[in-house]
């Protein structure tokens, strides 16, 4: 079986990883950044969302269906316009929808199935990269931490474009350690210089902040040649200048739509409202909890004090205790001549995106330290080196002990007892429990929380309006996701959604609250999806009475809120117009604010 043994440690650690990653993977709601990928990978747009104009929540059904005669230059197209992301994840995942449109599954789990089994590859990426990089034992150890890494399990769990480019870049890392290894053979190796040219360009086209790891693996090799001193300068510096080169001119196609996406509103959310010494320090403990979720996550966020107290202790002292072996075994990594070089060049990879993430934190005002699932760029590094430093520290360790064997009826308990609370035993033990509270929905929750908000709007069984204050196309992405989690819970024929423009202020949204007509009412326009013109029939015009009113309302206070408002008579066939009178014990806030009125 010895020959067999990195096969079978490597197929427990898949299994493993892909039991966490699809189990109930459709059982959270879908949010805001997910129903974008929603639309653009069903060959949709946002010109398909009726807007203006009430619409039954039935009509969803409608509107999120796969569209086949979709083709990737009309999804490019939209993307383009619409959003603020490259277009090759979402032509993937289209091509991936049409495969999957016969089966009986949900909207959710077939497109969420995509990034998790993207996320399931990793596994054996990550195995190879530390398999070349250090030894075989490293790359066992690296993909058992990967399975059980609540982040990775996270990130696989978004439909999204995360996983994909964690990929793509455990693939550069490896062809990066290769060109590495053979310069010290000096050997050039062209195969595997052009293989890594490949998958810089075609990460670049998944997600825009592979740029920064392509820009990271640019220095690091820079930096190791200088300090290498290779015989063949000449030869060497002359492929690198042709490789990064070459990767450059594949990004010019699209870096004309790169600029222009830079100055789009979508990413003002991530604009720095700190100031003093909470700009400088902020930043830098959000990351060292990035670093830390890694790891282990228990359930801090959203939840009572009770459970988040004891989660933060635990989190601390076992980030504490595991800190002293990680660092002696980097250092050992460090210090060996055989893995100097490797670690050298995977350590200033890190050390490069992070001066990266803080160049953008602190001159461009943008804090994505804030966001967990930013740490992709880097986390395969992270991972590769850990499961190394891990290795070769319990390598000391056993050094240490000179072989002295247990003796005695207790000997197999006491060995097993000493791994399981060894620092490996330790990851994988509290990765493990992490991954249970992120499939539990205690940990990484979804941003926004449509399923609580759609509970708490559905307070009686009464007929219903909700009305969502857009201005911009993120706004629409965030009302579909609430609607979208109404339409489980609610009669979808008596519930009535409706999305208006804020643009302007919501003084003239209240007064078109007045003039608002049903779908089935509106003329064919360009707001309207094809299914609502041709077929009007299909959307009743009565919702019954009374009539509860709901209004979302980004970026306003609770006292902003009208005490009355008037609603066209079109949901019960009134001639009259409807009298709205605010209910101040029905007030929430999510996220945004959203306030109950009741109507008759």
């Amino acid at each position: 079986m010895k020959p067999l043994r990195p096969f079978l440690i490597l197929l427990v650690a898949i299994a493993v990883g892909a039991g966490l990653r699809f189990w109930q993977l459709d059982a959270k709601p879908l949010w805001l950044d997910e129903v974008i990928t929603t639309i653009l990978s069903l060959g949709r747009g946002y010109t398909d969302v009726p807007l203006g104009v009430a619409f039954p929540l039935a009509m969803l059904e409608d509107l999120l269906t796969l569209r086949p005669g979709a083709t990737c230059a009309e999804i490019v197209q939209t993307v383009s316009i619409q959003s603020v992301h490259p277009p090759l994840f979402f032509c993937w995942m289209h091509q991936w929808l049409n495969g999957l449109s016969a089966m009986p599954l949900s909207l959710p789990w077939k497109l969420r199935s995509l990034p998790a089994l993207v996320g399931v590859g990793m596994i054996p990426a990550i195995f190879l990269l530390n398999r070349v990089a250090f030894s075989i034992r490293a790359g066992w150890l690296s993909a058992a931490i990967l399975a059980v890494s609540p982040l990775a399990v996270y990130l696989s769990q978004e439909a999204r474009h995360y996983t994909l480019p964690m990929l793509l870049i455990t693939l550069a890392l490896l062809g990066l350690v290769q060109i590495q290894q053979g310069l010290r053979r000096r050997q050039l190796q062209p195969g595997i210089w052009l293989g890594w040219m490949a998958v810089n360009s075609l990460g670049f086209y998944v997600h825009y902040f592979f740029l920064l790891a392509f820009v990271a693996q640019g220095v690091s090799l820079i930096w190791l040649v200088w300090r290498q001193h290779y015989d063949f300068s000449r030869r060497v510096w002359g492929a690198i200048a042709l490789a990064i080169a070459g990767v450059y001119l594949s990004y010019l196609p699209w870096l004309p739509t790169l600029l222009g996406h830079l100055s789009r509103p979508e990413s003002d959310w991530l604009n720095s409202t700190a100031s003093g010494l909470s700009f400088l320090f902020v930043p830098l403990y959000q990351l060292s909890a990035g670093w830390m979720l890694m790891v282990m996550a228990f359930p801090v966020e959203g939840q009572p004090l009770w459970l988040a107290i004891p989660s933060v202790v635990v989190m601390l002292g076992v980030a504490g205790w595991l800190i002293r072996p990680i660092i002696v075994g980097m250092c050992a990594l460090w210090c060996d001549r055989a893995t100097h070089p490797t670690t050298f060049l995977l350590s200033t990879f890190i050390g490069v995106v992070l001066l990266e993430f803080l160049a953008i934190v602190y001159f461009l005002g943008k804090d994505i330290t804030a966001v967990p699932r930013y740490h992709f760029v880097y986390y395969p590094a992270v991972c590769a080196l850990l499961g190394a430093s891990l290795v070769q520290e319990a390598g000391g360790r056993r050094q240490e002990v000179g072989g002295r064997r247990w003796e005695g009826k207790g000997a197999f308990f006491s060995g097993f007892t000493s791994r399981l609370v060894s620092p490996v035993g330790i990851i994988l033990l509290v990765g493990l429990v992490s991954c249970g509270f992120v499939n539990a929905d205690w940990v990484f929750q979804k941003p926004y929380m449509p399923r609580q908000v759609a509970s708490q709007i559905r307070l009686e069984r009464s007929p219903q309006l909700t009305i969502m204050g857009y201005e911009g196309l993120q706004d629409v992405a965030l009302g579909l996701s609430f609607a979208l989690e109404m339409q489980k819970l609610q009669n979808s024929a008596a519930s009535s959604f409706a999305f208006l423009s804020r643009s302007q202020g919501y003084a003239p949204l209240w007064q078109n609250l007045s003039q608002l007509r049903s779908v089935d009412d509106a003329q064919p326009s360009a707001t309207l999806p094809a299914s609502a013109q041709d077929s009007p029939s299909a959307f009743p015009k009565s919702v019954g009475q009374p009539l509860n009113l709901w209004i979302m309302a980004p970026g306003i206070k609770r006292h902003d809120y009208p005490a009355q408002l008037s609603l066209p008579g079109f949901p019960m066939k009134s001639p009259q117009p409807l009298t709205c009178k605010i209910d101040p014990a029905n007030y929430y806030r999510i996220g945004i604010p959203y306030q109950l009125y009741r109507c008759s």
